[in-house]
């Protein structure tokens, strides 16, 4: 990584190599370690070259093989300070219970000291098949968030729905919802949300409104959920209730239909619907939340929702 790094006999002191109990010290230690290991690659952080030529005189004082030696420049923040617990989480475990995976991690962490043309994204596999020596950096890398939450989101939607769904269960039991990987429920719902997901918390909570009664955002109720649209929701519940399958296509092309018949905009419905449904003003699609919803508690909560902005008070000029 660094090249040949050449150290003068005469600039070494005499170290000690045991404690005054017979604990060995760490160049002692780090060198028989390795001898019954069989380690012939040490690579490590640049922090360690000064214990390299003590270790390497160990090595020849005990008649073993020197191991080649690689000096990885260390990670740093993004202000060129030393890394530490304010600037990013510190453990891998942190990472899963973030919601990010392993191959993302591994990825970003890869990336950020070395380097393959411009490619950023790598499976687990091209990492084994590409990396090399020769084009690992010999400065220090600085640790950028959203660049590894990108690669993290990246990663995210290489996986199949079923997959997703393996994953994010355990993030729903954390916030109550208790449900298997194959829940039909699931499986449809994560088609239409990991293109807005990043982490399996994201996919966790962009999903729970399906298992769960609606928590209504507060503006958002306040806004959309007025007596002015109580009779539009009424009217949607009935429009829709009749269709069959009920599914995207036919639920999208019959409600076009009678807004078409009714002179009335998409906007008029969309929002108190979306927000009826979901308690959210962001969501996939409407019809998408129809056909996971399913029929039974799409009419449900549209009623529901035309009840709260019937007796909504009118704010007040």
């Amino acid at each position: 990584v660094k090249g040949q790094i050449d150290i003068l006999n005469s600039t070494q002191q005499d170290f000690i190599l045991l404690r005054p109990d017979g604990m060995p010290l760490y160049n002692f230690g780090a060198v028989v370690d390795d001898m019954t290991m069989g380690v012939t690659l040490v690579a490590r952080g640049d922090e360690h070259v000064i214990n390299t030529a003590p270790q390497i005189l160990l090595y020849e004082a005990l008649g073993a093989k020197v191991p080649t030696f690689a000096h990885m420049p260390m990670v740093l923040a993004p202000n060129g300070e030393k890394l530490s617990k304010r600037h990013a989480a510190v453990g891998v475990l942190e990472y899963r219970d973030m919601g990010y995976l392993p191959d993302a991690v591994l990825n970003y962490l890869a990336r950020l000291g070395w380097s393959h043309g411009d490619q950023e994204i790598f499976t687990r596999q091209e990492l084994i098949e590409k990396f090399d020596w020769g084009h690992v950096g010999s400065t220090a890398g600085r640790y950028d968030a959203k660049k590894f939450l990108h690669v993290q989101a990246e990663h995210l939607r290489m996986l199949s729905d079923a997959e997703i769904a393996g994953w994010t269960v355990p993030f729903l039991a954390k916030i109550g919802i208790e449900i298997e990987a194959g829940d039909p429920t699931l499986l449809k719902a994560i088609p239409y949300v990991r293109p807005r997901s990043e982490t399996f918390i994201d996919v966790a909570d962009a999903v729970a409104y399906f298992f769960r009664d609606v928590e209504f955002e507060p503006k958002g109720k306040r806004k959309f959920l007025v007596p002015d649209n109580a009779e539009a929701l009424l009217r949607l519940a009935e429009v829709v209730e009749g269709v069959e399958p009920f599914a995207k296509e036919p639920l999208e092309a019959t409600v076009n239909a009678w807004l078409e018949d009714n002179d009335l905009a998409m906007k008029v419905v969309a929002q108190p619907a979306r927000v009826a449904m979901t308690g959210r003003t962001r969501s996939p699609g409407l019809f998408e939340v129809m056909e996971v919803l399913g029929k039974d508690k799409t009419l449900a909560r549209l009623r529901t929702g035309a009840e709260i902005a019937a007796a909504a008070e009118i704010p007040s000029a």
